[in-house]
């Protein structure tokens, strides 16, 4: 009966579009599309693995909307994040540029935005593709996770918020989800604080007894003061272990409308009706168009929260239970657009944000994504297992249905795609590291216009690409991470892999592969094995350096400064630190 009342939406939206195209009232596909101004749709997964797909090599998971997405649209096989993790790598997607240009980096090991209510984030001077968007005339929303700052001086200025950074509606979480949310073993920071905050209680109580005995049996001299300091502090830091967790429930974990707090803490077991709904709500307001909608599902970070009819049902356990009902929301989605009859003059990207978390492991079982035939996962700047993701671009009547391009391509590349179909202009006072995908979808183009890719970990230049056309795409790696243990595939023990120090790899010479002929980097090409190997090294690192001539030093938003909790920058909907309401009732 479902697939019979989708297959009448389906028939109906393209009954409505065929008839719209005879009838002049939108162009069809040989008409000029610079002219059409399409919706844009942008559907965002969160540590989603390619492997984790049907499309693209998964039979065991369950993706049918996804795969459908495919199927009817162009499939990008190279489709590659400008980083490993989540901050810098939304950053690049929605400013078009390589994050250390904005300062979407760390020097230190900060690697993503670490609380709510610090003051880094996505810099106020950096221009989005929403902000361009906007001024043509489009309505511009975003739903999800955001994660690139909220507060620069106070708890309510949101200098780094959504709408100062072209959205006209903004509902989700401010932060990101996290294991700390649902006070999950796999812990991003609770673990850690706890761990802390007991050690100091230790000294800091030993030092306390230290002193009782001293002044009791007269061997040290000191008044009481001190031991009374010592003793308050001690108990302050063992009450601060125990409410940690609670903290950050309360400080990160968060659904804000606008500028407005709406749950504190979440409600997860509402949470993806909320999320759909809005949705809905959105497409059906701007139906009449055009409009921008960046769906950045919650989906599927841990905690993995899923709805209680998709627990159990996969082959993977919960993480697949997680990805099916991911899927399953893609599903409603396109029905909607069904049904508003907007299929036809949408154009819909699918992608995630980078790879799935190998490390993501408890026992034997799995809770991070399968990243299919490519090496290394979240976190590894240069390993393609940690920054090739899917890319799906779909446009009835416009994109050639089923096509594949395996030609290198980027998130970045979104933003001036988007802008050039919206009517607007790419800046020109800045470098823009993506490249106008139209050409390349349509097949007007054979190649794509990324001769290099840079592949950095945090501030660090890990592996560099290189498309030489009508040949191959040569790899570079310059720095690699040592797994652990001692043969894995990932750094087992830890979040996720260093970019520095001590636990990684300086290559001299570099390490080479050819990705046409092993895409799953397995054979180093040495000078023996590749008669070009000095040639491709010497080309490579001249293109390194002519990056490099045009980087320009800025703050680093994700070092320390910018990256520890500010209690006045922390938001709260009752007078700190009661942070508890909820102000909307979500669907029954």
């Amino acid at each position: 009966m479902l697939r019979l009342h989708h297959s009448w939406l389906c028939f109906r939206s393209w009954l409505a579009g065929m008839l719209s195209v005879l009838l002049g009232l939108v162009p069809s596909a040989s008409s000029n599309i610079s002219t059409s101004r399409p919706n844009i749709l942008l559907l965002m997964a969160d540590d989603l693995g390619i492997g984790d797909i049907g499309c693209y090599g998964n039979n065991t998971m369950r993706t049918p909307n996804i795969d459908r997405l495919a199927e009817d649209g162009v499939k990008l096989t190279q489709h590659i994040s400008a980083a490993s993790l989540c901050t810098p790598s939304r950053a690049a997607f929605l400013t078009g540029r390589y994050p250390v240009r904005s300062g979407m980096v760390s020097s230190i090991g900060y690697r993503v935005l670490q609380w709510t209510g610090a003051s880094g984030g996505l810099p106020t001077n950096e221009t989005t593709f929403a902000k361009i968007l906007k001024e043509k005339g489009y309505a511009t929303g975003l739903i999800g996770k955001w994660h690139l700052g909220l507060n620069c001086e106070s708890a309510s200025d949101h200098c780094h918020h959504p709408l100062h950074h072209g959205f006209d509606h903004f509902y989700g979480m401010p932060f990101s989800l996290m294991g700390d949310c649902a006070h999950w073993e796999l812990s991003e920071k609770r673990v850690n604080l706890e761990k802390k905050l007991n050690f100091l209680f230790q000294v800091l109580a030993l030092v306390a007894l230290t002193l009782v005995a001293g002044k009791l049996t007269h061997l040290i001299p000191v008044s009481w003061t001190p031991v009374i300091w010592s003793a308050l502090w001690a108990v302050l830091l063992l009450a601060g272990s125990y409410f940690v967790g609670a903290l950050i429930v309360h400080a990160d974990c968060l659904l804000m409308r606008n500028h407005t707090i709406t749950e504190q803490p979440m409600r997860f077991q509402k949470t993806t009706p909320l999320i759909l709904q809005e949705v809905a709500s959105f497409l059906k307001r701007n139906k009449h168009g055009p409009f921008l909608l960046f769906v950045s599902f919650l989906h599927v970070h841990i905690p993995l929260i899923t709805m209680e009819n998709f627990l159990g049902k996969s082959l993977h356990g919960l993480y697949g239970d997680n990805v099916e009902e991911m899927d399953w929301m893609v599903g409603q989605i396109l029905d909607t657009l069904d049904m508003e009859g907007l299929t036809n003059s949408t154009l819909i990207y699918f992608t995630s944000d980078h790879g799935g978390s190998l490390e993501n492991q408890l026992g034997r079982t799995q809770y991070g994504g399968w990243n299919g035939i490519y090496k290394g996962g979240k976190g590894m700047g240069g390993w393609e297992g940690g920054i090739r993701v899917p890319g799906i671009f779909r446009w009835p009547g416009v994109l050639p249905a089923g096509q594949v391009i395996g030609k290198p391509t980027s998130l970045m590349d979104v933003f001036p795609t988007v802008v050039q179909l919206a009517g607007g202009e790419v800046p020109q006072d800045r470098v823009i590291d993506g490249q106008d995908l139209l050409p390349l979808l349509l097949g007007t183009a054979q190649h794509s216009d990324h001769e290099f890719l840079m592949h950095y970990c945090e501030g660090f230049l890990h592996a560099a690409r290189w498309h030489q056309r009508d040949r191959t795409t040569w790899k570079v790696h310059f720095v690699t991470p040592v797994f652990q243990p001692e043969g894995a595939g990932a750094c087992y023990g830890r979040k996720v892999c260093p970019c520095f120090g001590e636990k990684v790899l300086h290559h001299d010479p570099p390490l080479l592969f050819d990705l046409s002929r092993d895409p799953s980097e397995t054979h180093v090409l040495t000078p023996a094995s590749e008669p070009v190997f000095y040639q491709v090294m010497e080309r490579v690192q001249r293109a390194v350096r002519e990056h490099q001539r045009t980087l320009s030093p800025v703050p680093l938003q994700l070092d320390r400064l910018g990256n520890i909790w500010r209690p006045w920058l922390q938001p709260c909907c009752g007078p700190f630190p009661l942070c508890w309401c909820l102000r909307e009732d979500g669907p029954q």
